[in-house]
């Protein structure tokens, strides 16, 4: 059966903590407007922890009364949740370590991650229409430990999981067996996949979570985040549009606007063999294929460049030949 899937947009969040970004707060405005516009479901707004400006820029966002849901992000903290409360978004993320070299990293160790949630989800419950949870490095956990820690979420009263790979270490087979594991040890509690793009196999990642069982995807616009990045919403969008009978939300062509804008506020140019938005995808030089679409015009293209307001082109060079009839 076909379900649709819940996309999440970090862009404002993961996205802006790529190194030397800084979002002003009418250029963050303009950002939420597009992806609004554009069929998000939920906007991971920022971080109020940061200080008064980031919650300042969140309300300012609050105030635009966008048809999508808002989320504060969170460290397990209690002082976190009450700065995000009085943001006045209606949803909230508590992110938690799970893995063993994170959990070490911070000084903190399995019982404070049980006797946190315990407290901290309820605690959020009072404040918070939404509450989700994130198992940070879940890719790097031990698997019972895991899977504990996700029926703890669910009997303190989350509705979502994010199974977080935050390092980018998971492999398509791997995440989908993960989550496969975790959906059978919490049933019924929505999960959802955040993939970081650290060997370049994100959006695999993100499109084997669906199809694995997973129900909401965190993605970026053009990739943006730390190191290697996240999740291309773009990608991850046509790759649900061309390869599953799932379905989200996203008008399709209102990408290209997107992932220019974003591409100029973060002056990071897209490449030109970018999935989906390079210049060169929808381009043709070699006669064989040129030839052939000229008949059928996916001859050699995955899905028509039309759904993103863009047109196939043909151009003339070494490789074109010479078509007999």
């Amino acid at each position: 059966m076909s379900r649709r899937i819940w996309l999440i947009d970090s862009t404002l969040r993961d996205g802006e903590q790529s190194p030397g970004l800084d979002f002003s707060r009418k250029e963050k405005e303009k950002l939420a407007v597009m992806l609004a516009e554009a069929g998000i479901d939920e906007l991971e707004v920022g971080t109020p922890a940061m200080g008064r400006s980031e919650q300042e820029d969140i309300r300012a966002i609050v105030r635009l009364c966008l048809p999508c849901r808002l989320t504060c992000w969170c460290r397990a903290k209690k002082q976190d949740i009450e700065l995000a409360a009085d943001c006045n978004s209606d949803s909230v993320h508590i992110s938690f370590p799970v893995s063993p070299i994170l959990m070490n990293a911070m000084n903190k160790d399995e019982s404070w991650v049980f006797a946190q949630s315990e407290e901290l989800i309820p605690f959020a419950l009072k404040h918070f229409r939404y509450v989700s949870v994130g198992a940070q490095d879940a890719a790097r956990a031990d698997k019972v430990f895991l899977k504990k820690f996700a029926r703890l979420t669910k009997e303190a009263g989350a509705y979502r999981l994010r199974i977080a790979d935050t390092v980018g270490i998971a492999t398509p087979f791997s995440i989908g067996r993960l989550i496969r594991e975790i959906s059978d040890a919490a049933d019924d509690l929505l999960l959802e996949f955040h993939a970081h793009n650290d060997l370049g196999m994100a959006a695999g990642n993100a499109i084997s979570a669906m199809e694995s069982g997973a129900s909401a995807l965190s993605v970026t616009v053009n990739g943006l985040g730390e190191r290697a990045g996240n999740a291309a919403l773009e990608e991850v969008v046509a790759a649900i549009a061309v390869t599953s009978s799932d379905f989200c939300q996203i008008r399709m062509d209102k990408l290209m606007p997107l992932c220019r804008y974003v591409s100029e506020l973060s002056k990071r140019p897209i490449p030109p063999n970018k999935p989906i938005t390079g210049d060169m995808v929808f381009t043709h030089e070699s006669g064989i294929h040129c030839h052939a679409m000229l008949k059928e015009p996916l001859a050699y293209q995955p899905f028509s460049s039309e759904i993103l307001g863009r047109t196939s082109r043909f151009v003339i060079g070494k490789h074109s030949g010479a078509a007999k009839q």
